[in-house]
């Protein structure tokens, strides 16, 4: 969650932690998906039933190619036969295909195509009141993440354990990354055991 405005994929539980840390989910403008893996969007079902039923205000998913399809299909394998007949006429969604550059929601980004595994994931660039923001989702440690956080005063890379993690980014590789970007302040995401300096703490908000 970036501004209060921004939500940066979408894993569970999200709905519970959005009102833990007193982010009003009607607030959401635009939500920027770098890839469609159940960790990353299994959250979304619930807090999509709360803008269709407690907030209808307008929401823009931005992703992949495919965005609209995959998202559709998540919502109908979530809800049933009730999405289409009753929910999905409610819904005020726009599916935008990430552009290398765009603007929604009134921030300018940028895309950057990251590696991860066959899927692949696609970071972004945001530019948040002044700061640039980096934000990776998975990747692996490889020449186009370098080119994701290059410049950036924030970085949200994940370091997902460590020695050799498969598709992912290790511990060891996401400390080389900080030290080869000194200006860039780092928060490491998506470990699945232990901890590493950087790390972030459950429901942590950070002021920038």
């Amino acid at each position: 969650m970036v501004d209060g405005r921004l939500l940066l994929d979408g894993g569970a539980p999200l709905l519970p932690h959005l009102h833990r840390v007193g982010v009003d989910p009607g607030d959401i403008e635009a939500v920027f998906l770098t890839h469609f893996h159940g960790d990353h969007v299994l959250g979304l079902p619930p807090f999509v039933l709360h803008r269709i039923f407690i907030d209808p205000r307008p929401l823009t998913f931005v992703g992949p190619a495919g965005i609209g399809d995959h998202l559709e299909q998540l919502w109908e394998l979530s809800w049933g036969h009730e999405w289409k007949t009753l929910f999905r006429p409610k819904f005020k969604v726009k599916y935008l295909t990430a552009k290398r550059s765009g603007s929604v929601a009134g921030y300018d980004y940028e895309s950057v195509k990251l590696d991860h595994g066959a899927m692949g994931s696609i970071g972004y660039r945001i530019q948040v009141n002044g700061k640039l923001i980096a934000y990776s989702g998975d990747t692996e440690p490889t020449a186009p993440l370098e080119k994701l956080v290059s410049g950036a005063d924030v970085a949200i890379v994940e370091a997902t354990g460590p020695g050799e993690v498969v598709t992912h980014m290790s511990w060891e590789a996401a400390r080389d990354l900080k030290k080869r970007h000194p200006k860039t302040r780092f928060f490491f995401n998506h470990l699945y055991s232990g901890t590493v300096s950087g790390a972030v703490k459950d429901l942590q908000v950070v002021f920038v």
